[in-house]
């Protein structure tokens, strides 16, 4: 295994360090299957009492998965296994959401995508004033996975929903308000905090001594008028809503919304009245429905083009617009894909 990833006891602790700070510790999927392992070793190991999660650089705890080699094994035809990676995440996913030891995300930075994956479905989730929370899939022409489609819906005031839509980003403040977070702290109290863990006999205790209560953010600020506008039975009625408040909140909202994959807007918005009623295992099967899918359409590797590979942040979605997408073709997104579903 490379440095990508690392592994130390210290104390009664299991620590994972995610080392790609130059890729923003984005998951490989070496990384996925190395940290599969390794909890599950430290799961019978008696020496761990708890498993803390960290990354290392100053931006990003971790910004997601590695989906440009994705991208470049599709443009060089190797289509065949491409759903392996999500399938593998997926399953790390629920493992962590059923891990029974204390799992402690430590979040400096950056979490989006496959790094919310990671941290999100733990026990403790403590995050910095640095904290910038995000699930902008629906942005590339994919859609909040990774989980999403169980919390998200769970967040309060359609938060979640707000934030699956339109990919809206969240603060400290915000991601402790909406159960992102559990705890927040400092930047400056991170190695004391990360010590305190190495030989924790009460997790709560050990962090108590260094919570903070971050003033009101943005989103809570909003949240009454989110949870108004984003309580529509479909997107179009949300769209109607937002474009007829008259709030600035509301238009930049909208124009967010109207610039992703009208296609991953929708999947987004189905998933997320779908998942409010199913267990989290059985959001995993939805997501990997969903994923086996959308990497046999246009839109996703369109989106890694324009947001990465040429980075002209002008993706040309296929179909452009929100009504060009027929109800047939959004229903298959969520049936079972040839190969079975996730085995969970």
């Amino acid at each position: 295994m490379s440095d990508e990833i690392l592994f130390e006891k210290r104390g009664k602790a299991g620590f994972v360090i995610l080392n790609r700070p130059k890729a923003l510790n984005a998951l490989s999927h070496a990384m996925v299957r190395s940290l599969a392992g390794q909890l599950t070793r430290w799961a019978d190991d008696p020496e761990i009492a708890q498993v803390v999660i960290t990354g290392t650089g100053e931006k990003a705890f971790c910004a997601g998965g590695d989906i440009r080699s994705i991208y470049d094994a599709r443009m060089a035809g190797k289509t065949d296994g491409l759903g392996v990676f999500f399938r593998e995440e997926y399953l790390l996913n629920a493992q962590i959401k059923a891990y029974p030891k204390p799992y402690i995300a430590l979040i400096n930075g950056i979490v989006m995508g496959g790094g919310v994956g990671v941290s999100v479905h733990g026990s403790h989730r403590i995050g910095t004033e640095r904290t910038l929370f995000s699930m902008p899939e629906t942005g590339i022409g994919f859609f909040p996975d990774v989980g999403g489609t169980y919390f998200l819906p769970r967040m309060p005031k359609q938060t979640g929903i707000y934030c699956a839509l339109s990919a809206g980003r969240l603060k400290q403040a915000d991601a402790l308000s909406t159960g992102v977070l559990t705890h927040a702290i400092e930047e400056r109290s991170l190695d004391d905090v990360a010590v305190a863990l190495e030989t924790a006999e009460d997790i709560n205790t050990a962090l108590a001594p260094f919570l903070v209560t971050p003033e009101k953010g943005p989103v809570a600020e909003q949240a009454d008028l989110i949870e108004n506008l984003f309580s529509g039975s479909s997107v179009s009625d949300i769209l109607e809503d937002l474009d007829g408040s008259g709030e600035e909140f509301a238009r930049k909202t909208a124009s967010a919304i109207r610039a992703k994959s009208p296609t991953s807007v929708l999947i987004a918005f189905e998933q997320m009245k779908r998942g409010k009623e199913l267990s989290f295992n059985e959001c995993m099967k939805l997501e990997y429905r969903i994923v086996s899918r959308i990497l046999l359409e246009n839109d996703f590797y369109e989106g890694i083009r324009a947001a990465i590979v040429d980075k002209d942040q002008d993706p040309a979605w296929s179909p452009t617009q929100f009504g060009q997408v027929d109800s047939a073709t959004l229903a298959s997104y969520f049936e079972e894909p040839p190969e079975g579903d996730l085995p969970l």
